[in-house]
């Protein structure tokens, strides 16, 4: 990675010039937008900063449906070394800080407000393991989290289990996934990445001595699991080219991995977990529409993986282990999940099968966690996340909420005696809180709400609306805006969307918004479908054949929020990040006039090339979300709207892309050639800016502050666009 960091920088301004000299062929500057000489300024002043012009080369795209001519497809290079490449993206990278440094004022100071608004030196709610009280923290100024744990109490000594920031050091990237700890509390495992590209290394630390055992491996996922034995670890290993988690490995310290499980099916995945009983360790194969369980006794660590429930045909489950019984959840005849109880010996005799929560239409079961007197259940209705508690004996109830739009969401704890359900509650006006509700009495305990340095909630209010799509389905939209803002049509207004792999967007607390509220703007999330907000079946309409709803879904909601008022036409901003940058790129195409400015971040924007390419990352896990473009129907309509594949020459919003090099889960080549394709066919002047982050993957940069940086010059974007230079206008 150095000499490539090198590279880059060697190439970094001077690429510009000779990237544009290149592919212009030594002709003068040109307009970005119609491709005409830019005359040279006779009072002497610098010209406008001119975007670089990406090489057109033929090259075809075969298909069994249909052959494509992809001009922009020699941007991609899968080892990140091609000097011609990387001169192109650091000429992008150029010109981006060119358009945005008038602002950087503006810029530094939405920096300074977000990184105000964070509690520096503070610390997550403590969770009792065994014996003792795990927790992470920051301190002030720093990048990184540090994970502790205190014995017994927390009044006794801290002993710090990792600290990110040493581990940092000499790394432009880094990020600690998970860690496991030993039964007997004396071994650490986890997984770290200095690359941005999810290939884990693991380590193994002797937490008596704080030495590291030489037990390594890499190209893994940071999923663990110990058995009984307090030396025997599971993990989780990728396969070299596509990074699928596809096998798993059984380590005896001091010995050599041994593979116990591989999965060829390359749409399944492959994880890890430990049940509450501590009895079984969980080997989980997931696809789209199927899983499989595979069990391993965790004191017989030598015993093979017993399969739970074969798969079968677009059945999904989740399994849980609990005072001698199987709890799981499943979708078997049951589109929105039923929640059952199973005693052991007779998975297979599915007569004795109890029911504990039974199918309903109307309430999708998410999520459960079992303890020895009660099961709390993460289920969504009418849209909004709650919870449902089942106790051990009583009737099951809700546990309330106050306000219009919400999130609950059930944190699983690891000891079975609890006598508590802890919980999260996430609302759009108020910061996250974490609760504790003790089920014999009834009562809610707050243990923390996350603490915003100058945010006055009182401030600000927050609504839950519907807007009606064009076959009529009702779209929930969720919005917060500061009370002194004017209803009245004229606020700037922004919306943001996902939409896809089921993922429901909570109508979550969001600092960084807060600035822009400030501003007088209207920030709304627009729940369409491809999530799973109104259950299962909202999924199942924004998928596969029927994905144009997505995209028609916002377009629908952004308008409603217009003709109510929330937000001004000419003034309606849109973001997403990944699939959600796929939804900006086709709203982009489907309706440019509708919007001012659009952000869409690490994009998935080149649909069918990705799919037909199954050495990709993703690909083949997702056949059953997006199709297989190997079949005609799936190709063509995958094709309709691609959004690199429907630019057009016509007037675009101002376009605010950004990625990262070592993206593994939407290739940096993809936005790359989406935003060279359209800087070539677009007839407007509007600015079209393209960030990369050359030391980062699909999470942008590890770092704290250095996150809030990419934050601030998205939100900047936005502000410059609308004509709002002063730090407050």
């Amino acid at each position: 990675m150095t000499t490539l960091l090198r590279l880059a920088s060697m190439l970094s301004m001077a690429g510009l010039a000779a990237c544009v000299v290149q592919t212009t062929g030594g002709r003068p500057p040109t307009d970005p937008s119609t491709g005409t000489p830019t005359p040279t300024d006779p009072q002497g002043e610098p010209p406008a900063p001119t975007p670089p012009v990406a090489a057109m080369r033929p090259y075809e795209v075969k298909a069994p449906a249909g052959t494509r001519n992809d001009p922009y497809y020699w941007l991609r290079d899968d080892r990140r070394q091609n000097p011609e490449m990387l001169a192109y993206l650091n000429a992008e990278n150029a010109y981006s800080a060119a358009v945005m440094a008038p602002h950087k004022t503006l810029e530094d100071t939405l920096f300074a407000e977000m990184r105000g608004r964070i509690k520096e030196d503070d610390s997550s709610v403590p969770t009792l393991d065994r014996g003792y009280w795990y927790y992470s923290r920051f301190e002030a100024g720093q990048q990184h989290p540090i994970f502790a744990r205190r014995k017994g109490t927390m009044a006794a000594p801290e002993e710090i289990l990792l600290d990110g920031n040493q581990l940092a050091v000499g790394h432009a990237f880094y990020t600690i996934g998970n860690f496991e700890v030993s039964a007997n509390g004396s071994l650490l495992v986890w997984g770290d990445d200095t690359e941005g590209r999810n290939k884990f290394t693991m380590h193994v630390k002797d937490l008596r001595t704080g030495q590291l055992l030489p037990d390594t491996a890499a190209n893994i996922s940071p999923n663990f699991a110990w058995s009984s034995d307090n030396k025997t670890l599971y993990y989780v290993g990728k396969d070299p080219v596509t990074l699928r988690t596809d096998r798993v490995f059984r380590l005896t310290l001091g010995g050599q991995p041994e593979q116990i499980y591989k999965e060829d099916d390359g749409q399944y995945y492959v994880s890890l977990s430990t049940s509450k009983s501590r009895r079984f360790i969980m080997i989980n194969a997931s696809a789209t529409t199927n899983s499989e369980v595979r069990l391993i006794e965790a004191d017989r660590p030598r015993s093979a993986p017993k399969v739970f429930l074969a798969r079968s045909a677009n059945h999904l489950y989740q399994v849980e282990h609990l005072g001698g019984r199987f709890y799981v959840r499943s979708n078997d005849g049951a589109q929105n999940f039923r929640l059952l109880q199973i005693e052991l010996g007779q998975v297979y005799n599915r007569k004795n099968w109890k029911e504990l929560i039974p199918h309903n239409p109307d309430m999708l079961v998410e999520d459960f966690a079992v303890y020895n007197d009660f099961i709390a259940v993460t289920v969504r209705t009418a849209g909004l996340r709650k919870i449902r508690v089942l106790p051990k004996t009583g009737p099951a109830f809700f546990l309330d909420a106050p306000d219009p739009t919400y999130a609950m969401t059930v944190l699983d704890t690891p000891e079975a005696a609890s006598t508590t359900i802890r919980y999260q509650y996430d609302a759009m006006a108020t910061p996250r809180s974490v609760f504790e509700y003790e089920v014999a009495s009834k009562q809610s305990r707050l243990l923390k709400q996350q603490p915003v340095p100058g945010y006055d909630p009182s401030l600000y209010t927050s609504e839950y609306l519907h807007a009606t799509a064009s076959d009529g389905a009702q779209i929930p939209i969720s919005v917060v805006y500061k009370k002194s803002t004017a209803r009245d049509g004229s606020a700037p207004l922004l919306v943001y969307g996902y939409g896809s792999y089921g993922f429901s967007m909570e109508p979550r607390f969001d600092s960084t918004v807060v600035s822009m509220l400030d501003r007088g703007w209207v920030y709304a999330i627009a729940h369409v479908r491809g999530g799973q907000e109104l259950g299962r079946a909202w999924y199942e309409t924004g998928k596969l054949m029927n994905k144009m709803n997505t995209f028609t879904d916002f377009i629908s909601a952004s308008e409603h929020l217009v003709a109510q008022r929330y937000g001004a036409r000419g003034r309606v901003f849109a973001m997403g990040a990944s699939a959600g940058g796929l939804l900006m790129g086709a709203v982009a195409n489907l309706r440019p006039d509708l919007y001012r400015g659009i952000a869409a971040l690490v994009p998935f924007v080149d649909v069918v090339t990705t799919m037909l390419d199954e050495s990709i990352p993703l690909t083949t896990n997702e056949f059953d979300e997006w199709g297989n473009p190997k079949n005609k129907d799936a190709y063509d309509y995958m094709l309709s709207y691609s959004p690199y594949d429907n630019v057009k020459a016509a007037a675009y919003p101002a376009i605010y892309v950004r990625t990262g090099l070592h993206d593994s889960q939407v290739q940096y080549f993809e936005p790359a050639k989406w935003v060279a394709k359209l800087r070539a066919t677009k007839t407007d002047k509007n600015p079209l800016v393209f960030d990369i982050d050359m030391t980062a993957g699909h999470g942008g940069a590890s770092g704290r502050f250095d996150r809030l940086r990419q934050t601030a010059r998205t939100l900047t974007f936005f502000l410059m666009v609308n004509g709002q230079k002063d730090p407050r206008s």
